[in-house]
């Protein structure tokens, strides 16, 4: 394709799947490898030196190893809160290793002994019930693909008033990870012990120091909520609440309770802690919401994203996730103009419902600036909102539940930065 026509189809700066394929650009691998064999290659022979033996748990390779979270520094007047936040721009696909799952902790990670915990039903059912570990085991699970994702994800978009330049996809945006969970459905254990028309509420509470404890309306615990015990395959970690954890899908990452060990049915909300003075969204008349459970619909690009560079004019590959709490993506488009023109972008993942999406398109890069967008909709017709709109909505007090659209600026050195458009 002539360079005028590339112009052409380019329009902002997006080019759709078909334009791609007719660049010729599949056979770019074949014409340099035929290049190449015809020349004295100095191929390393690795037959000659034995690798390294068989582990009984896998590494992942050294040449990987900017493949981290993001830990932050411990606090003083906060010991064991933290959180640890996945490393979005390198990762690829919808699945986040375990070891790069983020972490959100109130009083650390506690040494649990899966021999010696107790999970208690008790409360306002016909018979209270006691499991331990081993008794969870014995029950038919179900797996399901799932992200989870921290209130306070994205919620430094909105704390700062000028855009940190700095700030990357993990920075940023890292407390949202995708993980195959496996457990029980709470509602087999609650029509074990016999829920009672009064109970209204699930009161779930951590084996943590910090007792955390969350409420859960009982119709959400009927339906697709799950006691935990394994993600992707293994036990879950004891970041992620092992021996188990109540997980809530589509919901913020707070009500997922972890080292679960009680769930007490109520008539009313026993008001935790963490759900009055945490995890409430003050508005600019100072009065506050409570129980925003779902998670917005929201998209990001990681590709190219924050403290990344382009280091010539051409085609590159755009990608980002997609997610939505109330149900699945069904579109994401790119704008490469700070919103004003867009294109829709190509599914590249399954589009399963409270899990992440995975979607791409080709973009040509001419040298000049350039503003990076997404903007995500989900199969109810939800869509991903500006930063101008939030604001206008709920002010800049809370910073809870930030799903706004993430703006990537490309200048002319090709140096990508976090602005606000």
């Amino acid at each position: 394709m002539k360079k005028q026509e590339l112009e052409k189809v380019a329009g902002n700066g997006l080019i759709n799947r078909r334009h791609l394929l007719g660049l010729g650009l599949g056979g770019a691998g074949m014409a340099v490898a035929n290049t190449v064999l015809g020349q004295d290659l100095q191929i390393p022979d690795w037959s000659k030196a034995p690798g390294a033996n068989a582990s009984a748990y896998g590494s992942r390779s050294p040449h990987a190893e900017n493949m981290m979270r993001m830990a932050g520094n411990p606090n003083p007047i906060y010991p064991g809160g933290g959180a640890s936040r996945s490393p979005l721009q390198h990762l690829q696909g919808t699945i986040t290793p375990n070891a790069l799952h983020f972490e959100r902790h109130h009083a650390g990670i506690p040494d649990i002994d899966p021999a010696q915990h107790k999970l208690v039903i008790n409360g306002l059912v016909r018979q209270p019930l006691v499991f331990s570990y081993e008794d969870l085991l014995r029950y038919p699970m179900v797996s399901k693909i799932y992200f989870l994702e921290c209130s306070g994800n994205s919620g430094a978009v909105l704390r700062q008033r000028d855009p940190d330049p700095n700030g990357t996809a993990q920075s940023l945006h890292g407390l949202v990870s995708c993980a195959e969970w496996t457990g029980i459905p709470l509602s087999t254990l609650l029509d074990e012990a016999g829920v009672l028309p009064e109970a209204n509420w699930v009161a779930a509470v951590g084996a943590d120091a910090a007792s955390m404890g969350r409420s859960v309306p009982i119709g959400k615990a009927m339906d697709d909520s799950m006691v935990a015990l394994f993600q992707n395959g293994e036990p879950v970690m004891p970041g992620q609440g092992y021996p188990m954890r109540l997980f809530n899908p589509g919901w913020e990452g707070n009500t997922s309770v972890k080292w679960l060990t009680q769930l007490k049915l109520t008539n009313e909300s026993p008001h935790f802690r963490d759900e009055t003075s945490k995890y409430t969204d003050t508005l600019p008349d100072r009065s506050s919401l409570k129980f925003t459970f779902p998670m917005g619909t929201k998209s990001l690009i990681t590709s190219p994203s924050g403290q990344m560079s382009l280091n010539q004019r051409g085609i590159y590959r755009v990608t980002g996730i997609a997610w939505s709490g109330s149900g699945s993506i069904r579109r994401v488009e790119v704008s490469a103009d700070g919103g004003r023109t867009w294109a829709d972008a190509l599914i590249d993942s399954h589009q399963s419902e409270k899990s992440l999406t995975r979607f791409s398109i080709p973009w040509e890069w001419d040298g000049g600036d350039a503003v990076l967008q997404s903007r995500a909709t989900d199969s109810l017709g939800n869509v991903q909102p500006t930063r101008d709109s939030i604001i206008a909505e709920k002010g800049l007090i809370t910073t809870y539940h930030n799903h706004c659209i993430q703006s990537w600026g490309v200048n002319s050195a090709g140096e990508v930065r976090n602005v606000y458009a």
